[in-house]
């Protein structure tokens, strides 16, 4: 189960601006200087419940987005971080649904993507929703 206070933590930072996980104190997300412009996603004040909660029916997409919250370094991942046994093409499309949804921020690095949790902006459009995520156990 999620620890409750780091998943306070994010409502906090949420509430502040930052882009604090649950789970590790107060550590945010670095933007090293001179990394690439997040690729296309919507704006917070665009997401759509709806949406984020079809983009999360998935399983896997669950996972991915509860592996980011909870056992994440705290900057950006790639897909083979994850270590899932699916083809390429099949973890693109799972990432670019969760991108195209908003929960996640992908930024291109030569020829890989790196993804972190959008908590700042799903905290502050839909609290609780991640504390929800973070409890899950499929």
């Amino acid at each position: 189960m999620a620890s409750r206070a780091g998943v306070r933590a994010v409502r906090e930072s949420a509430a502040e601006g930052g882009a604090e996980r649950p789970g590790c104190g107060a550590q945010a997300w670095p933007v090293p200087a001179g990394a690439p412009a997040p690729l296309a996603e919507p704006d917070r004040a665009d997401l759509r419940l709806e949406t984020v909660m079809g983009a999360l029916s998935d399983p896997l997409r669950m996972r991915i987005v509860r592996t980011l919250l909870l056992e994440s370094e705290a900057f950006d991942h790639t897909c083979g971080w994850f270590g899932f046994d699916r083809p390429k093409s099949s973890l693109t499309h799972h990432f670019r649904t969760l991108r195209d949804a908003g929960l996640i921020r992908q930024r291109q690095y030569g020829l890989e993507r790196r993804s972190h949790v959008r908590a700042d902006d799903l905290e502050a459009r839909f609290p609780g929703l991640l504390a929800l995520v973070a409890d899950w156990d499929g």
